[in-house]
C-alpha cells in the first residue's frame, strides 16, 4: 500500500485483509483497479472477485499470488482478473500492470501468459476438430505476443495493426 501511494498517480484509498471486506470496501469506496491474492481467510480472491463483478461491472481486477497453476490462472481470468502477476514481480512490473490495466489492457507476466497461451491453442485445435475455431489466426499471434511480454503498443506496431484492433483482438 505504501509502494503504491508513493506513484503521483495512483491513490490507494483501501486494503482488506479477506475477501468479504474485499467486498465491503469495494462497495463503499469505488476503486477503478482492485489487486487481489487468491488465498484468503472467509472467502478467496476468485470468489471475491466474482461476486464484486456482479455488483460493479467498472472495476478492474490485478491478482497478485504466489499460486501459478493452470487452476488458478483460469479461474482467476474466468472471474475477470485482466491482470495477472507473482508476488516476486518487481516494483515496475506492479506500477506498469496497474497503468495498464486500469486503461483497459491486459497484463500477465510472460509466465503465466506461455500457460493461457497453451491452453488456448489446446482449445482452438480441439474446436477446429469439428466445432469451428475458437480463436482466429491474427487472435493467437496477437496471443504469442502477449505471452512475451509485449504491450499493446509493441504489438500493433509488430504485427502493423491499430491498438484499438489489437485491444479488440484481446478482447
Amino acid at each position: 500500500s505504501s509502494m503504491l501511494s508513493r506513484q503521483e498517480d495512483f491513490s490507494v484509498v483501501g486494503e482488506a485483509s479477506n475477501g468479504l471486506e474485499a467486498i465491503q470496501k469495494t462497495n463503499e469506496l469505488q476503486p477503478d483497479v482492485i489487486l487481489m491474492d487468491l488465498r484468503m481467510p472467509e472467502m478467496d480472491g476468485v470468489e471475491a472477485m466474482r461476486r464484486i463483478s456482479e455488483q460493479d461491472k467498472g472495476v478492474k481486477f490485478i491478482v497478485l499470488t504466489t499460486l501459478d497453476s493452470d487452476e488458478y490462472i483460469f479461474d482467476a481470468i474466468d472471474a475477470g482478473a485482466m491482470g495477472y502477476l507473482l508476488k516476486d514481480a518487481t516494483r515496475n512490473d506492479l506500477f506498469n500492470a496497474v497503468r495498464a490495466v486500469h486503461s483497459g489492457e491486459s497484463q500477465i507476466e510472460p509466465g503465466v501468459a506461455a500457460k493461457v497461451l497453451t491452453r488456448l491453442t489446446q482449445l482452438t485445435r480441439q474446436g477446429s476438430s469439428g466445432q469451428g475455431e475458437l480463436l482466429s489466426y491474427r487472435e493467437i499471434e496477437v496471443l504469442q505476443l502477449m505471452a512475451k511480454g509485449g504491450a499493446n503498443k509493441e504489438i500493433s506496431a509488430s504485427l502493423t495493426i491499430s491498438e484499438s484492433t489489437v485491444k479488440t483482438h484481446v478482447a
